[in-house]
């Protein structure tokens, strides 16, 4: 039976002409207008997720498991681009202790996001889930509290999008991360975990809802913003409490270093449990601030500023563990959310945040476990930022949950190095709610997405119109040749493009009957 909650596959077809009269263009423009008048001062109309009806259960343990649980440190940088650490290849931003984290662990080459953009990524990080099964398909902003201007215009590039004239989609059809989903640390605190996150929240603004705050999502304490830091009011908070009103300009340039000094105090503070820490600064995100130390010291601008910043402040986090007897027993996990935003470098993979193609999706992952993860190891194996939720549970002895999907793998035995190939068949890029393309094995397709090409750059909306005037669809690209997505291969290669939209339609099928993934 459906839910009420599906997601149907689009109608739309390449073939179809999208045309807009004068006079349709202005009844749109004008109802945008008096949407956007209204619509930000109510902030998302949000749907009631079917998860948050499931019954709350303890997940419990794993009958016989033994052994020491290790510490779990996960660092999650904002928009840092898949090329821009030295150890993917980056010549012009010097990351030495980021690069040390790499050389003493497994660095992943073919590891991907969920969403190539901020909120949708840490829920899929946070739950296991892909971000479309509680529709959480765009970044989350500040409610109403934001400027009059900021949430105009925000309202407007949704409209716009509508029409094929921006690519804003749609926004999500809920506030934040719903209550009925299971959180890592959720489900690491029954496993005895301390849990903390420090920095950018951004799966809701806690400030105005309440229960999408860290410590009612599993958190023990927190320290940190409700999102990201282009917007205006940007308050810092103390647990519960607003400590600073809103963080702007160069002031912001402390956020990297007080997350990190705040991370050392709450080890300090630990009390001999394990613990894990979600540590999700802020960097690179821009506006970029330097702090004086760092401004104008690197060869990239103030992005490769912000970035040597951050790693000198991973490696503050490193020493630190290693000072106080730590590190032999400490997991660490260093990744992105997505790939770079107009600065940055995506390692010459095509795109960046916010699109499909591979530089929006693919991002570093660097672990290191000593004892565990052989020092100066490589990974090409497909795996996921769903992948962490499941792999953390079973390190720690926790049984997975049974009453929903968890889309996400476990690979502890990629990052030990025990198993070479990944438990994922295949992998799904949405763009907002819309399905736009596929991996599987080497091959990459796209049944239709903006080429993000002179003249029509958001063409895909304009169907054949935009077709006959750049481009083709669909575009099937081979990644062990074409990581770059440069070659087209769909005519080429008919029956490997069907296969390929085989797969979609079978996902979307899946998605209009159980798009929330209960399992009754």
């Amino acid at each position: 039976m459906k839910n009420s909650f599906s997601r149907h596959p689009s109608a739309f077809s390449a073939e179809t002409d999208l045309t807009y009269s004068r006079r349709r263009l202005l009844e749109l423009g004008a109802a945008g207008l008096l949407a956007a008048s209204f619509a930000p001062l109510a902030g998302c109309a949000a749907d009631e997720p079917p998860i948050n009806a499931l019954p709350v259960k303890p997940l419990g343990r794993v009958p016989g498991f033994g052994g020491r649980l290790p510490n779990i440190v996960f660092i999650y940088a904002d928009d840092l681009g898949y090329g821009d650490l030295s150890c993917y290849g980056s010549r012009a931003v010097r990351t030495p202790n980021i690069d040390r984290l790499s050389r003493e662990g497994v660095t992943f080459t073919d590891f991907y996001s969920c969403n190539a953009l901020c909120s949708p990524a840490r829920y899929g990080l946070l739950t296991g889930r892909y971000p479309q099964r509680s529709g959480l398909d765009f970044p989350l902003w500040e409610g109403r509290k934001g400027k009059l201007g900021f949430r105009v215009s925000k309202q407007l590039g949704h409209i716009f999008s509508r029409m094929g004239l921006a690519d804003m989609g749609k926004e999500s059809s809920i506030n934040g991360i719903p209550t009925g989903e299971i959180t890592i640390a959720e489900a690491l605190r029954e496993a005895g975990y301390q849990t903390w996150a420090i920095g950018k929240w951004h799966v809701g603004d806690f400030g105005l809802y309440p229960e999408y705050h860290p410590e009612n999502n599993g958190f023990d304490r927190f320290f940190g913003v409700p999102y990201s830091n282009g917007q205006d009011p940007f308050p810092l908070y103390r647990g519960k409490a607003q400590i600073e009103e809103n963080i702007q300009g160069d002031d912001q340039a402390k956020l990297s270093r007080i997350y990190t000094e705040e991370a050392i105090k709450f080890i300090d503070e630990r009390d001999g449990r394990p613990f894990f820490l979600y540590l999700p600064y802020n960097a690179p995100h821009r506006p970029l601030h330097p702090s004086e130390k760092f401004r104008r010291k690197s060869r990239s601008g103030l992005y490769g500023d912000v970035v040597e910043e951050l790693d000198h402040y991973v490696g503050k986090l490193l020493d630190a563990l290693r000072d106080r007897g730590l590190e032999g027993n400490t997991l660490v996990f260093f990744s992105s959310d997505n790939g770079p935003w107009y600065n940055g470098s995506a390692g010459g993979l095509r795109g960046g945040k916010g699109q499909s193609f591979e530089g929006g999706f693919r991002v570093p992952l660097i672990a290191k476990w000593p004892g565990r993860i052989r020092p100066n190891s490589r990974c090409g194996e497909m795996a996921s930022i769903l992948d962490i939720f499941p792999t953390l549970l079973a390190i720690a002895g926790v049984n997975a949950p049974v009453d929903r999907i968890i889309d996400g793998k476990n690979i502890t035995g990629l990052l030990t190095g025990k198993s070479r190939k990944t438990p994922h068949e295949t992998l799904y890029f949405y763009h907002h709610d819309d399905l736009e393309g596929v991996r599987n094995g080497s091959y990459k397709y796209y049944r239709m997405i903006n080429h993000y090409k002179y003249p029509l750059p958001t063409n895909k909306k304009w169907g054949g119109v935009g077709k006959a005037r750049i481009g083709e669809w669909p575009l099937l690209y081979d990644l062990s040749t074409d990581p770059g997505e440069s070659y087209n291969l769909a005519q080429n290669m008919p029956e490997v493009a069907e296969r390929m939209e085989g797969l979609m339609r079978k996902w979307e099928g899946e998605m209009a009957e159980n798009a929330a993934g209960i399992v009754r």
